[in-house]
């Protein structure tokens, strides 16, 4: 029998592929649209209230750690200001957090290594079918944010990435709410199977946010930017995918 995080996973996946896959003219009307805003709100609001907000993903052992971990989505951004930051081993590179805070900030990886780590071995769930199963190490985004300082009307923290997909100019970016900020399993992973995060898995910093879908992963983080409303970045549905049709609360 499917345990609740693998049929729900399963669900919301075969309902995105049902309205996505070969059904665009469909899923563009705004009927559908508005149908399928009103499921994800349902969505969302059944989640926390049969997990509540704080509940905890599963985690594993170092002996289920998949043998090889498949790399989703971009694996080598073209962007000539990141690759001038690997080149040198990010270095050079700093992780601004900006928008309504009281400390705007540009922080080192050097210093983020610094901070107090989490080290969580859990399963990776994609919206195409398959899983995997890492173990990711990195600072708490609850103690950036700390770092940094929430004013009020902050209600959600945006990620704004280096990596675009499918020849499109657009830069890849996602976005999550205060409830999963706070959730002590959302991470900004440095480190993946005790080894310094390679290139093709989000060098040099990650979202992991365990509770939802793979896409909500964002990679190649340069920049977050805490926010009151998202309408007014990128295609103003939250997210990459999401500006593209897919769900912007992919809870599993």
């Amino acid at each position: 029998m499917l345990d609740r995080r693998g049929f729900l996973r399963r669900a919301s996946a075969a309902l995105t592929t049902l309205l996505l896959g070969g059904c665009d003219r469909l899923s563009a009307s705004p009927t559908v649209q508005n149908l399928l805003s009103n499921a994800e709100d349902v969505n969302r609001w059944l989640q926390r209230q049969l997990i509540g907000g704080h509940a905890m993903a599963r985690e594993y052992s170092d002996a289920d750690l998949s043998p090889q971990f498949r790399a989703n989505g971009s694996t080598d951004p073209d962007d000539p200001t990141y690759r001038r930051f690997a080149a040198k081993g990010f270095v050079d590179w700093r992780l601004e957090v900006d928008g309504l805070v009281d400390r705007p900030a540009r922080l080192s990886l050097a210093e983020l290594r610094q901070w107090p780590a989490r080290t969580q071995i859990t399963r990776h769930d994609c919206v195409e079918g398959w899983s995997c199963i890492g173990k990711w190490t990195g600072v708490k985004l609850a103690d950036v944010l700390r770092h940094v300082g929430l004013r009020p009307g902050a209600r959600y923290v945006v990620f704004h990435c280096a990596d675009s997909l499918e020849g499109s100019p657009d830069r890849y970016y996602e976005s999550i709410d205060m409830v999963d900020a706070a959730h002590p399993q959302t991470i900004l992973a440095y480190a993946m199977n005790d080894q310094p995060l390679p290139i093709a898995h989000g060098a040099p910093l990650r979202l992991r946010v365990e509770r939802q879908l793979g896409y909500k992963m964002a990679k190649y983080i340069m920049r977050i930017e805490v926010v009151d409303d998202l309408s007014q970045i990128g295609g103003g549905r939250g997210g990459y995918w999401e500006d593209r049709g897919y769900e912007w609360y992919a809870g599993i």
